[in-house]
């Protein structure tokens, strides 16, 4: 028998689970935009050092069209690398969902002042029933929100790594060639 609002035994439910997996989607959130960070620390420093060494590689990309073409293709691939770095932080999502006394931008703005979001909030938490599906559905969107945080980590990364293939092969051509 497939489980729906008239047949949920809410009582039975215990909102602490939803609190405790929603401190662990916490957890997550943070993890992803740290992975994010980092990436984006190593871009800063590689960039840092070419910027800094201009003068010197300036000759090697006038001598050499290879040279040229990883040096744009690297530099195309940090850039790449870098946007879903900040698609992470800033995820872009368009959700329909009911007002949520848990959703920060509700609790601001769908509830009217202070006094009405206080008496919603509290007949809401009074509410077992009302308490776990607004519980669920903070679950829910911030699920997403994760998922779309790794995928942006995970894109950053692999253009990250292609970049750093690029700089491999710039490299390699300059001690082997020049």
């Amino acid at each position: 028998m497939q489980e729906d609002d008239n047949n949920i035994k809410f009582g039975e439910q215990d909102p602490n689970n939803y609190w405790l997996q929603l401190e662990r989607l916490e957890r997550l959130i943070r993890a992803s935009e740290l992975k994010a960070g980092v990436i984006f620390s190593f871009h800063s420093l590689i960039l840092g050092l070419l910027v800094d060494r201009l003068d010197y590689l300036q000759g090697l990309f006038e001598e050499s069209i290879i040279v040229l073409i990883l040096g744009s293709a690297w530099i195309l691939l940090v850039l790449v690398s870098i946007y879903y770095c900040f698609r992470c932080f800033m995820p872009r999502m368009v959700l329909n969902y009911k007002s949520n006394v848990f959703f920060f931008r509700d609790a601001i703005y769908a509830f009217g002042d202070v006094e009405k979001f206080s008496k919603h909030y509290i007949e809401t938490c009074g509410d077992i029933k009302q308490l776990c599906l607004e519980l669920s559905q903070q679950v829910h969107i911030e699920s997403k929100i994760i998922d779309q945080k790794f995928a942006s980590v995970q894109l950053s990364i692999k253009y990250f790594a292609s970049s750093f293939i690029a700089l491999i092969l710039i490299l390699i051509y300059w001690v082997v060639i020049l």
